[in-house]
């Protein structure tokens, strides 16, 4: 399918759905499809993220099948979002309307944050606070750590700001950050200014060092097992359940595939160990018995990445942590860059 027309399932499905709920005050594209020509083909492993803005909190749909088109549709208030100035100052929200991403817009609001982010969203000034933004996150996120959680939830909070490392070239770059692609954009980035030679640094914060192609399909198909049953016995509404699903299930094993068989299987380390913590997690409320005997594969992934220990995940902690100045240096020079032209 073209990106148009599930582009268009989508749209028809907000239109529907704004009928039937008044609190639902805009909707927007986000993800991997803003900024694709229409033409562009739609892989079958790829989903078509959607935001709805309402005027108070409400749970994210979720991922769902309509019409043929894998939807992910989640939901934020317009506190949120924020001002104009908020929006262009984030380096979450600022890529979706540098774009013509919104569906549905009644009040206007998004076209007016919309023609703020256009305006500046290559003003050095505001390229500087989205880095600044991401590199927060990063130092935020690595500092806080709670001996006490879970082995699901401590590799949860060790591998997404350290996976961030990754979303800080693209950033400078101007370039829209992705989630489960992060790293092989980071690599496109880094090489397009002439940072090419950095690439292994960052890649290794990720994975130690590197994981062979084989083991990473081994990994990959212990993953199949796990994801499927996590699937079945889910019932705890964690934030991300929706994504362990038959309709998420396409997301996670056909796209962590697609990478692997590229020659991107180091990247691909990436949302394979996220997905098994998250399974995981799952796993240990709903079906601890399962859980343990499951177990030893999500271990194998953590020793394969040198995470295997709460140890090891703070010594890499502060590895990185120690290693962004240098990051600091060249995320100005890309945007430097970028900026100019």
């Amino acid at each position: 399918m073209r990106v148009g027309a599930a582009r268009a399932v989508a749209v028809e499905w907000v239109r529907e759905r704004m009928r039937r709920d008044p609190s639902i005050g805009g909707a927007f594209f986000s993800g991997s499809t803003v900024g694709l020509p229409d033409e562009a083909v739609l892989p079958s492993w790829s989903d078509v993220d959607v935001l709805l803005v309402r005027d108070g909190p409400a749970a994210k749909v979720g991922k769902f099948v309509h019409r043929g088109v894998l939807l992910e549709v989640s939901a934020l208030t317009w506190a949120e979002l924020g001002s104009p100035e908020d929006v262009l100052g984030s380096w979450v929200f600022a890529p979706m309307f540098r774009t013509d991403a919104v569906i549905a817009d009644p009040s206007g609001r998004l076209a007016g944050i919309r023609e703020r982010v256009v305006a500046g969203f290559a003003d050095p000034v505001w390229v500087r606070r989205r880095c600044a933004g991401v590199r927060r996150r990063i130092e935020d996120g690595l500092a806080r750590w709670d001996d006490g959680a879970s082995l699901p939830e401590q590799v949860l909070a060790w591998v997404f700001p350290t996976s961030l490392l990754a979303v800080w070239p693209a950033v400078a770059g101007l370039r829209d950050p992705t989630v489960r692609r992060r790293y092989v954009r980071a690599r496109e980035v880094l090489g397009g200014y002439g940072f090419g030679d950095r690439y292994p640094e960052l890649l290794a914060s990720l994975d130690g060092g590197g994981v062979g192609p084989d083991r990473v399909r081994e990994h990959l198909a212990g993953l199949a097992v796990t994801f499927d049953e996590a699937a079945r016995v889910a019932r705890t509404p964690f934030p991300f359940v929706a994504d362990l699903s038959a309709a998420g299930r396409p997301v996670v094993l056909d796209g962590s595939a697609e990478l692997v068989a590229a020659g991107a299987h180091r990247e691909a380390m990436f949302w394979i160990v996220v997905t098994y913590a998250r399974c995981h997690a799952v796993l240990a409320v709903d079906a601890p018995e399962r859980e343990r005997v499951l177990r030893p594969a999500f271990e194998a992934v953590l020793a394969d990445l040198q995470v295997a220990s709460a140890a090891d995940r703070r010594r890499r902690a502060a590895a990185l942590l120690g290693s962004l100045p240098r990051w600091q240096a060249v995320a100005d020079a890309v945007a430097e860059r970028a900026v100019a032209g």
